[in-house]
């Protein structure tokens, strides 16, 4: 089932969506109409609870609480904002901006006229600014929770029954309380490789990545993912030797595969090693060292590599570990996911289910809207969610950045397409800038000229794709983005010429 609303603008794909949900049983109790009745307590604690106070279930809580719902947000970590504030999307990216400074500091002044004499890096101011940004935004929500009305339980949230919760306070204290609706928001966790233990500090996980305290000679990644390069990024500019092990034949996965081969030229020349087609077969600390076996996929050589710091760096899996839904019968598929229908409902109706633990793209922002529309849903019977129109982001440097599908995806649905593109290497911000790696790629539909997807790798790329997220979400045609006036000289040129490109075949500037 697809959630109505979040497909109005699916006519781009005529039948053949991109995302697809696995559909939820047959829910327990359904009447002739097939509406959704069960058994409600004829009096509850709150009207809206939501386990978890990621961005999904911090979003819902502020959310419901501002339609009228007396709501309370279950948070076990004792700091609001989940993985992404705490220890992933906002500390990477404040270690991602200050490496990126003294990188160019160190590196890329002299071109420009700039001389400056030695350049250090004092790791632990590094640390400390990455730990007060977190600080300020994860108070910033607690503030937030107290301004709406939303009451905020510290603790380990589980159901007792399919109403009522208890939670393990973090100061010791047990409480229980009953809600007419939950949302379960409890997010995802790190994926082990199998027969690698991570300790946190010779073999670290992405949270681990975050606090080295100093700066590895040399750190392999395994995985080529967005997680794996940014933060091999980071360590790249600050010194490391950075290997990334890829068991594909191309880094980055879900990008287009023009831009990731791009992608893999520019991060090379950086530094960065990548061996693709790759197969880690193990590894284990010796040591202050940490010795990794692998094999060549195709030519089955094998070699073992020495590394200060192994990273691994493999994706994520949802997380339920100790929520207690077979205590209650809470439906979910074979990779752990929570099973939802349209609505986000699980097969107990009045409980929903939001972000990583259930379907979709690991993505916090995907997790706010879905917070936002499933307690519209709960409130006013509708919400809206567009999930081909989702971007994505990696905060390399240079940026990539897209929305909307890929050229191969379009092939593989059968799509009549057509590709448009133009490089940064035209734009005159890009140049003045002196920083001008990568393009813009734009995928349309031939006969309407409809936006099916864009790519965007280049300066402030996570910036510039608000702009095709927005026109896909309205369903315009790259001729729509390419007559709207754009400011020069700007960096926005290149995604207005990669339109032009795609609707009439030709830029201006290339």
């Amino acid at each position: 089932m697809f959630v109505q609303a979040a497909f109005r603008r699916s006519a781009v794909f005529g039948a053949k969506l991109v995302f697809k949900q696995s559909q939820a049983p047959v829910p327990r109790f359904v009447s002739i109409s097939g509406r959704f009745y069960t058994t409600t307590p004829a009096k509850t604690d709150y009207d809206l609870c939501v386990i978890g106070g990621g961005p999904g279930g911090y979003v819902a809580a502020i959310r419901g609480a501002q339609l009228g719902l007396k709501t309370v947000c279950v948070e076990k970590r004792g700091s609001l904002g989940g993985t992404c504030l705490n220890v992933g999307c906002i500390p990477s990216k404040a270690l991602l901006n200050n490496s990126h400074i003294y990188h160019t500091i160190k590196h890329d002044t002299k071109k420009r006229g700039i001389e400056v004499g030695d350049v250090s890096i004092n790791l632990a101011q590094l640390m400390k600014a990455k730990d007060d940004s977190v600080k300020s935004l994860t108070g910033g929500i607690e503030y937030l929770f107290k301004k709406n009305k939303v009451t905020y339980a510290k603790g380990t949230g589980s159901f007792v029954d399919e109403h009522t919760i208890a939670v393990d306070g973090l100061d010791g204290k047990k409480q229980q309380f009953s809600a007419k609706n939950i949302i379960i928001a409890t997010g995802s966790d790190v994926r082990k490789y199998p027969g690698i233990e991570i300790d946190e500090e010779r073999i670290v996980s992405s949270t681990g990545a975050l606090s080295l305290s100093k700066v590895p000679k040399r750190m392999v990644v395994i995985g080529g993912g967005i997680i794996g390069l940014e933060m091999g990024s980071v360590w790249s500019r600050l010194g490391a030797e950075v290997i990334v092990l890829e068991r594909k034949d191309a880094i980055g996965a879900g990008m287009d595969k023009d831009i990731a081969k791009t992608f893999s030229r520019v991060i090379q020349k950086q530094g960065i090693k990548i061996k693709s087609l790759t197969k880690v077969l193990g590894a284990r600390r010796e040591g202050e060292s940490v010795k990794i076996d692998v094999e060549g996929i195709k030519s089955g050589k094998k070699e073992t590599i020495d590394a200060d710091v192994l990273l691994i760096s493999i994706g994520r899996v949802p997380y339920t570990e100790g929520l207690g839904l077979e205590n209650i019968g809470v439906s979910m598929d074979e990779g752990n996911r929570v099973i939802m229908d349209s609505e986000y409902r699980t097969n107990i109706p009045h409980i929903r289910v939001i972000g990583d633990v259930t379907f979709g793209p690991m993505l916090a922002h995907k997790a706010e809207d879905e917070g936002i529309a499933a307690v519209e849903l709960i409130v006013k019977g509708q919400g809206h969610v567009n999930y081909n129109a989702i971007p994505s982001v990696m905060y390399t440097h240079p940026e990539v950045a897209w929305v909307g599908i890929t050229e191969q995806k379009a092939q593989e649905l059968g799509l009549n397409y057509k590709v448009g593109s133009f490089p940064f290497s035209a734009n005159s911000r890009a140049k003045t800038n002196q920083d001008s790696d990568g393009l813009v790629k734009v995928i349309a539909d031939k006969e309407t000229d409809r936006i099916l997807g864009v790519h965007i790798m280049g300066p402030y790329a996570g910036e510039l794709i608000a702009e095709a997220t927005l026109a896909m979400e309205y369903g315009a045609s790259a001729e729509d983005v390419a007559r709207v006036c754009h400011a020069h000289p700007t960096l926005s040129e290149a995604v207005k010429e990669g339109m032009m490109a795609a609707w009439c075949g030709k830029s201006i500037h290339f």
